[in-house]
């Protein structure tokens, strides 16, 4: 691509230097992974969302970000999982190159803002059914997202609703200790809190939250660290059977062991009736007796006693929606687990993304119209 392809544009503190194509660009919002443009794309016709990562090649922890966002991205192919429209750098050596934008369909608004509103038992179940379909289909590659939580699901006005940010998404199986840096620490599941190792079942316990936080209004576990959230956790679902605290590693089991007890609240009293909207007339399994057995189903602290993603598929509350094509769909590309074990240097990182951003506009050529 040569320079003349390009325009800049100053967005806030941030330069976006972005193909002609893209115009009208817009801040919508920026996060951890980097800041994202509303622009209009003339050549596919339609608004798209433009997320330029933000400084990818400052670390190994960035760099590896990077790659894996743009890598899932790529792979993946369903309705309730943000879809890549366009990847680009506007540097046209390696020697040069430091940015990535990746292009992508421009939703409404995020879930922070539905939660907010009075929505009823057909909105909600529909929300939680989409975003339960979506983390089949990243399962079904062995890829656990362990970062879900409301900023990073966006929703359409017509309550389609998408996951996006792949940045943290780890494969099944890896053992992995607390740090303050990963993941947003209200959605997360106690054995990742706990330093376990985690199965896919840790993100129904983020869907679970994210659920429970469109039923109370509020986000239900508000840790200020990780002892506290783990406080919370307890204080609201009682201290775990000596079975759960056998499994954790001696130090961690040692301090969890030592905190007060809790005997908990019952479902009843964490989500009582009146916080339900009335129940559906055109579904009978749509009221606060179904919903509430399926969040008591979800919020289990011991992962081994959790519902799986295909059980709380299958559950009444949220079978109403259920079609084979977006429940068992075909699966993502495969995946090559081997990268989330590396520990490369950036420079590499560097050069498996710039071969990766090159390899997209080979493949894309025609299709983007000359992008």
């Amino acid at each position: 691509m040569s320079q003349d392809e390009f325009d800049t544009h100053d967005i806030g503190d941030s330069r976006f230097t972005v193909l002609k194509r893209y115009t009208h660009l817009r801040s919508v919002g920026s996060g951890a992974q980097g800041i994202v443009c509303a622009a209009y794309d003339t050549v596919l016709k339609q608004h798209v969302a433009i997320k330029k990562l933000s400084r990818p090649f400052q670390n190994q922890t960035h760099a590896k970000r990077a790659y894996r966002e743009f890598v899932i991205m790529k792979l993946v192919n369903h309705k309730n999982i943000i879809q890549l429209l366009n990847v680009f750098t506007p540097q046209s050596t390696f020697e040069q190159f430091q940015d990535v934008y990746l292009v992508m369909e421009l939703m409404d608004a995020n879930l922070c803002q539905v939660i907010q509103m009075d929505l009823d038992h057909e909105r909600v179940s529909y929300l939680v059914y989409q975003m339960l379909c979506g983390i089949k289909h990243l399962h079904s590659a062995g890829i656990i997202h362990r970062d879900l939580k409301p900023s990073n699901i966006v929703v359409k006005q017509d309550c389609s609703l998408k996951i996006l940010d792949f940045g943290l998404a780890r494969t099944a199986g890896m053992a992995f200790m607390m740090t303050p840096y990963v993941v947003t620490r209200y959605y997360r599941a106690p054995e990742v809190i706990l330093g376990m190792g985690y199965e896919a079942n840790v993100d129904i316990w983020s869907i679970g939250c994210i659920f429970g936080e469109m039923v109370r209004g509020g986000v239900m576990f508000p840790g200020t660290d990780h002892i506290d959230q783990w406080t919370k956790i307890i204080e609201l679902l009682g201290t775990p059977c000596s079975d759960f605290m056998s499994r954790l590693q001696a130090t961690v089991r040692n301090y969890v062991e030592n905190r007060p007890k809790f005997p908990g609240h019952s479902a009843e009293q964490l989500f009582p009736d009146v916080l339900f909207p009335t129940p559906s007339q055109d579904h009978e399994t749509l009221n606060a007796n179904m919903a509430r057995d399926l969040l008591k189903r979800m919020l289990v602290i011991d992962p081994d006693k959790r519902i799986s993603v295909e059980e709380a598929i299958n559950h009444p509350y949220i079978r109403v929606w259920y079609d084979e094509e977006e429940v068992n769909g075909p699966p993502p590309g495969p995946y090559d687990h081997g990268v989330d074990e590396k520990e490369i240097s950036v420079e590499t990182w560097k050069d498996l993304i710039y071969k990766e951003v090159v390899a997209y506009q080979k493949e894309n050529a025609n299709v983007q119209g000359g992008a």
